[in-house]
C-alpha cells in the first residue's frame, strides 16, 4: 500500500520554512505549544469568513508576532481597525505578552490550496453537485496561472449510502520532486448526510532557491599577540633559525672563495660517483658468406645450409623440385564384368 506524505512537511527545512518560528525546551515547550494552538483556534473562529489561508507566529524575549495571510484584509481589520484591536487584546490575554498583529494580503486566492479547498467545501454545503464544484475550481485555478491542480473529495458523495472517493486533475502535479512548489490544503464540508473531506494540491512551478535561511559561517579567529613572557622562547627560536641558515650558506661561501682564487670548481656530476653499467654479452652467429665470394686463400666458399623452415613447400628449392624425376603413372587394371549368359558363382 502507498504511504501518503504531507507535501508541506516533505519540503520542510529545505524549500519551506516553519509556520511557528520559536524554540523552547523542557516544560516550557509544552506551555508555549498550548498557547500557540489556542491562538490559532481563536483566529480561525473569529475570522471564519475572512478567507484566512495561513497563520505564522514568531516569539522573542518579551514580544509575540502573529502574521495572518488572508484574501480579505478588510474583514480582518474592520472599520477603523476595531476588529484587529479586539483580536490583539484577546491574543494578549492568552499569551500574557505584548502581541503584534501583521496582516498580509493574498492577491491571487485561486493559487492558494487552502482557500481552494474551503471554496469547494462551501459549495458542497450549499448542495451543489460535487463534480461541478470540483471541475469549476480546477478550471479557475488553471486560468489563474497554475501549472497543475488536483482536487479530491471523499465521503457520502451525493447522499449515497456507501462512501467513496472522487478526484479531478488538470496539468501535472509532481509530488516526489522536492524542487516543485506544491501547495496543499484541506477542508471539511458538514452536510446533512455526513461530513465530506476536501483536499487540494496546486503546482505553482519550481523553487528558484531554498526558502530556509542558512546561518552564516563563523569568522576566523585572529592569532593572539605574543606576550612579554614568551619573548625569550621566541628569541631562542629565531637564533636557531639563523644558525641553520648560516650552515646552509657555508658551502656557497667556499665555492665563491675558490672562484676568486682561480681554482677549478668541482661540478656536481664529478662529485657523484658514476653508476655501474651492466654489460650483456650476446653471442652473435657468424654471417654466411655470399656465394662465389673469394676467401683469403683464394678459394671460393660453398654456400652454407640454410635454416630449415616450418613449411615443407618453402624448404625445397625450386631447382631441386624441377630436377626431381617425375613418378611414372600407375597402370589401372580393368576387371571384366561377367556377361548375362555366364552363370554366377555359388548358384
Amino acid at each position: 500500500m502507498g504511504h501518503k506524505v504531507h507535501p508541506n512537511g516533505f519540503r520542510l527545512g529545505i524549500y519551506r520554512n516553519w509556520d511557528a518560528r520559536w524554540f523552547a525546551s523542557g516544560p516550557e515547550y509544552t506551555k508555549l505549544l498550548q498557547e500557540d494552538l489556542a491562538m490559532r483556534q481563536l483566529i480561525a473562529s473569529r475570522l471564519k469568513n475572512a478567507s484566512v489561508a495561513k497563520i505564522e507566529t514568531e516569539r522573542s524575549a518579551n514580544q509575540l508576532t502573529v502574521i495572518i495571510h488572508t484574501a480579505k484584509p478588510g474583514i480582518v481589520i474592520g472599520r477603523s481597525g476595531a476588529s484587529v484591536d479586539a483580536l490583539r487584546d484577546n491574543l494578549e490575554r492568552i499569551s500574557g505578552k505584548k502581541v503584534r498583529v501583521t496582516i498580509q494580503e493574498i492577491k491571487t486566492p485561486e493559487l492558494d490550496a487552502q482557500l481552494l479547498a474551503e471554496n469547494v467545501a462551501n459549495q458542497l454545503e450549499k448542495r451543489i453537485a460535487f463534480r461541478r464544484a470540483v471541475k469549476q475550481s480546477v478550471m479557475r485555478s488553471m486560468r489563474a496561472g497554475a501549472k497543475g491542480v488536483r482536487i479530491q473529495v471523499s465521503g457520502r458523495l451525493g447522499g449515497g449510502d456507501m462512501s467513496r472517493r472522487e478526484w479531478d486533475r488538470d496539468g501535472r502535479v509532481p509530488l516526489h520532486t522536492l524542487r516543485a512548489d506544491i501547495d496543499f490544503g484541506q477542508a471539511e464540508a458538514k452536510t446533512t448526510f455526513g461530513q465530506i473531506g476536501v483536499s487540494a494540491w496546486i503546482y505553482r512551478g519550481d523553487f528558484t532557491e531554498p526558502q530556509v535561511t542558512v546561518p552564516p559561517l563563523p569568522e576566523p579567529v585572529a592569532e593572539p599577540l605574543v606576550a612579554a613572557e614568551s619573548a625569550p622562547a621566541l628569541a631562542e627560536s629565531t637564533a636557531s633559525s639563523e644558525v641553520a641558515a648560516a650552515a646552509e650558506a657555508a658551502p656557497v661561501r667556499e665555492v665563491a672563495e675558490m672562484v676568486s682564487e682561480g681554482s677549478p670548481v668541482p661540478s656536481a656530476e664529478a662529485a657523484t660517483p658514476p653508476k655501474p653499467t651492466r654489460v650483456r654479452a650476446r653471442a652473435k652467429a657468424p654471417k654466411a658468406a655470399s656465394v662465389g665470394a673469394p676467401t683469403p686463400e683464394g678459394v671460393t666458399s660453398e654456400p652454407e645450409a640454410t635454416k630449415p623452415k616450418s613449411t615443407a613447400r618453402r624448404t625445397a628449392p625450386k631447382a631441386a623440385v624441377a630436377a626431381a624425376p617425375a613418378k611414372p603413372p600407375t597402370p589401372r587394371k580393368r576387371v571384366a564384368k561377367p556377361s548375362a549368359d555366364q552363370p554366377k558363382e555359388g548358384k
